[in-house]
């Protein structure tokens, strides 16, 4: 079987989805692996290293896609690549398949079989594939370090000759991976952190890592059953707001990490939120890829309000792309050597598989996934 990995298009994307210790997993499992020469310069990996791990380096793109069983990014494919690949051929990637319905589409009238890696379930089993978990603890991590590095406070405590320096208050809005490795870090570098999440069941996380969990009655909330938080009402939003603005007038970092799946991510931290916190604060918004949860983020920028700083950077696990390659790659391998036919060398859609049903979008030139299905009725 040929696996073909392509180089990343999307401008200012660092990571790869095939590091070098990878290859040498897929070679030694039987496969051909051909990579485009200069896949992983991004994030540290020279293509001597693919070589070595015994991958084909490849330059001419169109005919390693065209000549392809099996092809792996991280991203999605451009559109008029698409039409390179041939018939039957199975593609992985992340897709966004509920905003890219043209794009899932041209997959299905190709003959591709496409794998979107957000839809893998998060079920035990599935959880060394689960690549929306390992990206979002990075961008948890890094979201943190940006705060730190445009607060103009520190965060731990220090007692010195010239008297105590304070630790920082940080609010972090949201718990779930990002949010969880937002507290950790927050806290390692000596913040006083709180956290707030709809799903009242991860206040024992947030204290198990040593940070306080805050309370708000907005009546009956939950999560969906693969994990996410469910959509608020109005009403629920607003009464929200009006609890979360004190902890934000009294925080120097405020982090969101709120998104619902498949859907804008809601407004959490208004115009009149922002104008309560004081100047020198930090917002920093996980969501900006999806919308954003606060109020005048820009995409890829960091503003002033009132000398209150907004931090808009896109694409935060691209910023330590050596680890979010590795974990990326890791999960890619993972999915790989679960349905992998040791006797043929290839690996096997195995239709009736919880995991493949999850995550296969496109199949026989259909659009087979239950999610992007509308049923009549």
């Amino acid at each position: 079987m040929k696996i073909a990995v392509p180089k990343e298009t999307q401008p200012g994307e660092t990571r790869a989805p095939l590091t070098p210790a990878s290859a040498a997993k897929l070679v030694k499992l039987g496969a051909q692996v051909e990579v485009e020469t200069g896949l992983g310069l991004g994030s540290g990996f020279p293509d001597t290293d693919y070589s070595a791990a015994g991958a084909v380096l490849v330059t001419d793109r169109k005919t390693m896609l065209g000549s392809a069983d099996l092809v792996l990014r991280l991203r999605k494919p451009p559109v008029e690549e698409i039409g390179l690949l041939k018939s039957g051929a199975i593609h992985a990637s992340l897709l966004d398949p509920f905003n890219e319905k043209d794009l899932v589409q041209k997959l299905a009238e190709q003959g591709v079989s496409a794998i979107s890696m957000e839809f893998i379930p998060r079920t035990t089993r599935a959880q060394k594939m689960d690549v929306l978990s390992s990206q979002a603890n990075l961008g948890g991590y890094e979201a943190v370090i940006l705060a730190a590095r445009y607060s103009n406070k520190i965060f731990p405590m220090m007692t010195t000759a010239a008297g105590t320096i304070l630790p920082s208050k940080v609010f972090i809005i949201g718990v779930g991976v990002a949010g969880l490795q937002a507290i950790a870090t927050a806290k390692r570098l000596g913040a006083k952190v709180i956290a707030y999440d709809t799903r009242p069941v991860v206040e024992e996380q947030v204290k198990s890592l040593g940070a306080q969990f805050l309370k708000i009655d907005i009546g009956e909330t939950g999560q969906t059953k693969d994990g996410y938080a469910r959509a608020l009402t109005e009403e629920q939003i607003q009464k929200q707001r009006d609890a979360m603005k004190k902890t934000c007038s009294d925080s120097d970092v405020v982090i969101t990490t709120a998104q619902v799946f498949g859907r804008k991510a809601p407004i959490l931290v208004t115009a009149e939120m922002l104008n309560a916190m004081k100047p020198g604060s930090v917002v920093v918004d996980m969501a900006i890829e999806t919308g954003g949860n606060v109020e005048g983020a820009v995409l890829d920028q960091v503003t002033d309000r009132n000398g209150v700083k907004i931090v808009g950077i896109a694409n935060l696990p691209g910023r330590v792309p050596l680890h979010a390659s590795q974990v990326y790659s890791a999960n890619l391998t993972s999915l790989i050597e679960e349905f992998w036919d040791k006797q043929n060398k290839t690996f096997v859609l195995k239709l009736d598989d919880e995991i493949i049903k999850g995550c296969l979008i496109t199949h026989g030139g259909k659009v087979v996934n239950e999610k992007l299905v509308t049923k009549p009725g």
